[in-house]
């Protein structure tokens, strides 16, 4: 069964290590911990039965309020977390991104187009201070920061 933990948020690899340590140590049925970067706050544990996890995460730091299990889950329900698009799949023109790479990293940009055969964005500064010039980036240099909005 899959169990899912409630986090401090950052903290999710540090309170991993240390469930993956107790569990180690007690020898305790853990079969797998997930951290997944899209599910911020949150860790996906597979183990035989809740007091596993009760024993687990007892005393561990960032692990969240008393109430330590945020619920039980199975592989189905949460399938589509677990699966990845490709990178170009995911951009579209309005999306807010960051560029993660050099000169400009850190900026935050809109994306004005997406060149998917080039695997090419070409974004505008938000916060540049003279007139937007648009900029092509390959698509690896940016993450998304904001989505479009569905209306």
């Amino acid at each position: 069964m899959i169990f899912v933990i409630r986090t401090t948020s950052g903290q999710e690899d540090f309170v991993m290590e240390m469930i993956a340590s107790e569990a180690k140590k007690e020898d305790l049925p853990i079969y797998s911990i997930s951290v997944l970067p899209a599910v911020k706050g949150y860790l996906f544990i597979e183990a035989q039965d809740e007091h596993t996890i009760t024993r687990a995460v007892a005393g561990i730091p960032h692990v969240k309020a008393r109430n330590l299990i945020a619920g039980k889950t199975t592989i189905s329900e949460i399938a589509s977390v677990f699966e990845t698009k490709p990178l170009m799949d995911t951009l579209q023109a309005g999306q807010i991104v960051e560029i993660i790479s050099e000169p400009f990293k850190g900026s935050r940009a809109k994306i004005l187009r997406v060149n998917k055969p080039k695997e090419e964005v070409t974004v505008e500064l938000l916060e540049a201070t003279v007139k937007k010039i648009p900029l092509t980036l390959k698509a690896e240099k940016i993450k998304i920061i904001e989505e479009l909005r569905k209306k």
